[in-house]
């Protein structure tokens, strides 16, 4: 950067935006082809394709960081912008899901039997696994605070320990959410509640396993002695994301679980 005369980071020529394109569009073609003739072949192909991308692509993002000097105050800047927009879309996103749960609760039709849950219907008891995973997410959420006071405090021992249950605790989240699913006495397709419930809890528990993994890297990343109390934007993205699960969570087990159960 001593030659740049300004502290922006120009980008080199990278292949991965146009190769990131191609698989998006193989991956929805192929889910296109999987629902209409069952073969999941060129689905796995745009999978195994994006993934390649998203490994090579962050990769370069994290030389250009921590090898290489470039991202700059202004650069982080527009970085932390990018990744508010980012979950201020996701927020829109799980939106769509609460709308069409409260337009169907606070006004059962006739064909779910004009009332809630409908008819047949067995929920789940909110003070089983959901409550549990309520909790476990709410204590995920004070360790992944603790690991960043930890990291601003240079205390990078505690900041392994405390990132390191963090992790365990969004898997142990992931696999009980699994069993919930096996063990569910309804489907996604009975009526307009197994439809909302298993699409808003199945992007969160989708969610949920993105932010874990973005947490493991950063713990390989931390190990990597790649954060600083200074320089973490890694590390401080994975962690406002996984707030922002926390919170869509205890949304979801309030009026899905406990008020529309």
């Amino acid at each position: 950067m001593q030659k740049e005369q300004h502290p922006f980071h120009i980008v080199d020529v990278s292949p991965w935006p146009l190769m990131g394109s191609i698989s998006a569009m193989l991956l929805t073609t192929g889910l296109v082809k999987w629902f209409s003739t069952g073969n999941m072949t060129l689905a796995m192909i745009g999978l195994v394709s994006i993934i390649a991308v998203m490994y090579q692509w962050w990769r370069d993002v994290v030389r250009e960081s921590t090898f290489q000097g470039l991202h700059t105050l202004m650069v982080i800047k527009g970085l932390k912008w990018g990744v508010i927009l980012f979950i201020t879309s996701e927020v829109l996103f799980f939106f769509s899901f609460f709308w069409a749960f409260f337009h169907s609760t606070l006004s059962p039709t006739i064909e779910v039997g004009a009332m809630w849950p409908p008819l047949g219907i067995v929920t789940f008891n909110p003070f089983s696994i959901p409550l549990l995973n309520t909790l476990i997410l709410l204590t995920s959420g004070a360790t992944v605070t603790w690991a960043h006071h930890t990291i601003l405090e240079k205390n990078y021992s505690s900041s392994m320990t405390a990132l390191t249950l963090t992790c365990a605790l969004g898997l142990y989240f992931t696999t009980l959410q699994a069993m919930e699913y096996w063990e569910a006495p309804f489907s996604i397709a009975d009526s307009i509640y197994g439809t909302t419930f298993f699409v808003a809890t199945g992007f969160h528990g989708l969610h949920v396993i993105i932010g874990t993994l973005f947490l493991i890297v950063s713990l390989y990343r931390l190990k990597k002695l790649h954060f600083s109390d200074k320089h973490h934007l890694g590390f401080e993205s994975a962690a406002w994301y996984w707030h922002f699960v926390d919170v869509v969570w205890l949304f979801l087990y309030i009026f899905i679980y406990w008020w529309g159960g």
